[in-house]
């Protein structure tokens, strides 16, 4: 567990920026959730550019980092359409 946790701690440390933006980015996003809250298309947009701004932030942070792999994009991809679909049936029930 603390080789995990050091691990973690220099990531944050090594890549502060980086988690920064996602940070702000994720803040922005619920901002905006809330300001549009009850427009069902607005929220979706909203949504629908968080998970684009996600995976972008994946591609660039990884080709910062160490190179990007396709299975790494893909990866990206599949956890921003799963939060997708868990934030559309939190916010948007029917």
């Amino acid at each position: 567990m603390k080789t995990a946790l050091g691990h973690l701690k220099k990531e944050f440390q090594n890549h502060l920026f980086d988690y920064l933006v996602l940070l702000t980015g994720g803040i922005f996003f619920l901002i905006a959730l809330n300001l549009f809250r009850g427009d069902r298309l607005s929220e979706f947009i909203i949504l629908f550019i968080f998970i684009c701004f996600y995976i972008l932030w994946g591609i660039y942070h990884h080709i910062i980092k160490d190179g990007i792999h396709l299975k790494i994009v893909v990866e990206y991809i599949l956890i921003a359409f799963t939060l997708m679909f868990v934030f559309k049936m939190i916010i948007m029930p029917y």
